[in-house]
């Protein structure tokens, strides 16, 4: 798979470049090509000069296998994608979070779907059918209730075997979905995710100012690039803005990247830990700490970027996400399938094997 984790943008190519999957229901199209001779990186040149070509293949990589339904919600007031696995059902579902780079990203729970999960990705910040500025949490905890209802109630789905999954600023509004709302989920999955937010809520409900505003912790390396690292550092997060985690009832999966340099990923773990430990619920709690894997953990095979671009006002920066390519890769592979495990154990009742 080496092909394909190792993926990097081509030498001339942009900067801040980063390989994501837009369209689930389309596949990628990779064309492998065998070269006469050695050629360690051909240059943009060297591609349109071309290379004696002894043998090439195109390899179609897919997200959503066969008889995976994909249907685009938006019902009131709620923006987000559900789909669903070929079958009459009823199935095991997830709310599927990401963080703040806002829209809708879809290729984890097309995924999920080719595994037998219902998977139901929720839009909540910078996308256009939310009402509100793009750069403000615009929707609160009165949100959230109403999506998951509408996926409880949905016919293809067991209403009672239901989880929550975020990544980043996702794992904050998971923690609060499971802890402080009237919602319990059979389990909640983190990956790389603050306890909290450093930003002031604007009402009790969950909204929140801009992000952009209140650049106090942002730091910079010294080719300019940001990270928001200091930004969630538990010590930075006010009290109040904190989940309420030690009301967890479920199992928590929490995914750590030791080389997380856009979230303070390590520290918020800690802090997870002791406040279930110090409510007695420390079984609740698993960790999958991973050395050399950076922010963004996501479905094996998917190559990192250790930088890319981020759009912010005045002008576009480039964030810091970490992670090295080897560590990186093994660390998504493991933790895919130990999130698979969980899932299964947890939303449908079956043990390791």
């Amino acid at each position: 798979m080496g092909l394909f984790w190792a993926l990097q943008p081509a030498p001339g190519e942009r900067e801040g470049l980063r390989l994501r999957k837009k369209n689930v229901e389309t596949p990628y199209s990779v064309q492998l090509s065998l070269l006469e001779g050695h050629v360690p990186v051909p240059s943009k040149e060297q591609r349109q000069r071309g290379e004696r070509e002894l043998a090439a293949v195109t390899v179609e990589r897919w997200y959503m296998a066969p008889g995976v339904r994909r249907t685009e919600i938006r019902q009131n007031g709620v923006v987000g994608t559900l789909f669903l696995p070929p079958g009459p059902g009823p199935f095991p579902a997830m709310v599927d979070l990401w963080g703040m780079g806002g829209g809708l990203i879809e290729y984890r729970s097309a995924l999920f779907a080719s595994r037998g999960f219902a998977s139901f990705s929720l839009a909540y910040f910078g996308h256009k059918d939310i009402p509100g500025p793009l750069n403000t949490i615009n929707v609160g905890d009165a949100y959230f209730k109403t999506a998951l209802q509408f996926l409880q109630d949905h016919p293809q789905v067991c209403g009672d075997r239901m989880g929550v999954m975020g990544l980043s600023f996702g794992v904050y509004l998971a923690l609060r979905i499971a802890t402080q709302i009237d919602f319990n989920p059979r389990c909640v999955i983190g990956v790389n995710g603050p306890i909290g937010s450093f930003n002031k809520f604007s009402d009790s409900d969950g909204m929140t100012g801009s992000f952009e505003g209140n650049q106090t912790h942002w730091s910079y390396d010294e080719e300019g690039y940001v990270s928001f690292r200091e930004v969630t550092t538990p010590n930075n997060i006010p009290p109040e803005n904190k989940a309420n985690v030690e009301n967890l009832c479920c199992p928590l999966l929490c995914i750590v990247g030791e080389d997380d340099l856009s979230c303070a990923a390590i520290e918020n773990a800690d802090e997870i830990e002791k406040k279930i430990k110090d409510a007695g619920r420390s079984h609740l709690f698993t960790r999958l700490s991973y050395p050399g894997a950076g922010h963004l953990i996501e479905p094996p095979y998917t190559p990192n970027a250790r930088a890319s671009m981020w759009t912010t006002q005045p002008k576009k920066l480039i964030t810091l996400w970490g992670g090295h390519l080897a560590p990186h890769a093994a660390a998504q592979e493991d933790a895919w399938k130990r999130t698979l495990e969980f899932m299964e154990r947890h939303l449908r009742g079956k043990e390791d094997k």
